[in-house]
Order: structure tokens, then C-alpha cells, then sequence
């Protein structure tokens, strides 16, 4: 699995976790769902995506790496 294939599953599922734990347990979880937002907001502009460096140093590769490499 790619690093862009992994940040779609990490995002999706954090914002399904945090959105369930927000209604079913304490209002204050949306603000985990808030900051997932704002840090794919940012990174649009920036390039620069924290979870993508950790999966990263953690040996997976990018679309482009894995693309290379099939030449």
C-alpha cells in the first residue's frame, strides 16, 4: 500500500472514529475530527503532511517510488 493510499484510510477512519466517539461520548472528540480537517487543509497548500513523513521513515513509499521502481 502506498503513502497516499494509507493517508485516505488513516483520514477516513479517524474522522469516522472521532465523529462516533463525539456523539455517542463526549461532544469534545470533534475537535479531533477539526484538527484532521484543518491538517488536510494545510498540507493542500504546503505539501507538507506529518502523517506522510511518519509512514515515510516507516518504509512505505510513495505512488511515484513504487512507479519507479515497476520500470
Amino acid at each position: 500500500m502506498s503513502i497516499e493510499r494509507s493517508l485516505f484510510a488513516l483520514g477516513g477512519s479517524m474522522v469516522m472514529i472521532s465523529t462516533l466517539l463525539s456523539i455517542f461520548h463526549n461532544l469534545n472528540w470533534a475537535w479531533l475530527t477539526l484538527f484532521f480537517g484543518f491538517n488536510c487543509f494545510q498540507s493542500a497548500f504546503t505539501g507538507f503532511c506529518p502523517p506522510a513523513w511518519a509512514m515515510g521513515k516507516f518504509g512505505l513509499k510513495s505512488e511515484a517510488q513504487i512507479a519507479q521502481e515497476q520500470k
